[in-house]
């Protein structure tokens, strides 16, 4: 399977089918991806994104699947806790420390709870946190789960920072680690590159320094 991180949450798995996850990039469109599955961990706009527009089959929360359906997206919906298989592919949905809005839906319109999901295909497993801070129960997803490859928010002020996401990968225990959601904008900067020395000076998790488009290969 390709594992391909467009830029900012935004992420491509490329294996049996394509996922792209959190369907937004800031400097562009992802509409040339051609997602199978899209899944939405909130309902942000950097985040939500182009889910709309790419009018596919979107694995979501409960209340942002029922605002997708009311657009005419298939969308399958879930809830934190809960694991479905779509085309072959397992979503678990995650809990996550943020909050959620949909709003280009007006003021007031709730999104549910914000998520990450664990998504199984082609014998790999990836651990989305979405946006999140850190929290302890995130050793419990490790526990269960066993993801091969986390992908964890840096960019600080939103999210956890990176001081954080050191602790959180530890946590969750995955071999690699992949930095998101950092230096799309100047409110979220960060360096990935002290975090990767503090992590594989510590630990056997490695940590991959992706630019935006760049892709890694996992599994077999």
């Amino acid at each position: 399977m390709q594992l391909t991180w467009l830029g900012h949450s935004c992420v491509l798995l490329t294996g049996s089918k394509k996922v792209l996850i959190d369907p937004f990039i800031n400097s562009g469109s992802v509409a040339g991806t051609d997602p199978d599955i899209v899944a939405v961990t909130h309902g942000h706009a950097d985040h939500l994104g182009e889910a709309v527009a790419l009018n596919r089959k979107t694995v979501a929360i409960t209340e942002i699947a029922r605002y997708l359906k009311a657009k005419g997206l298939p969308a399958e919906s879930m809830n934190i806790g809960g694991t479905i298989v779509v085309d072959g592919v397992s979503f678990t949905m995650t809990a996550a420390m943020h909050s959620s809005s949909i709003e280009e839906a007006g003021p007031g319109y709730s999104a549910g709870s914000p998520a990450g999901f664990v998504i199984g295909m082609d014998g790999v497993k990836i651990y989305h946190a979405g946006d999140t801070a850190l929290f302890s129960d995130m050793k419990l997803i490790g526990d269960l789960y066993h993801p091969d490859i986390a992908l964890l928010p840096i960019g600080g002020r939103f999210t956890m920072g990176t001081a954080e996401a050191m602790m959180a990968a530890n946590f969750i225990g995955a071999k690699t680690v992949i930095p998101i959601h950092y230096n799309t904008w100047e409110r979220i900067a960060a360096d990935p590159v002290p975090f990767k020395k503090a992590i594989e000076r510590t630990t056997d998790i490695k940590v991959q320094i992706l630019k935006p488009g760049e892709s890694i290969q996992t599994g077999s």
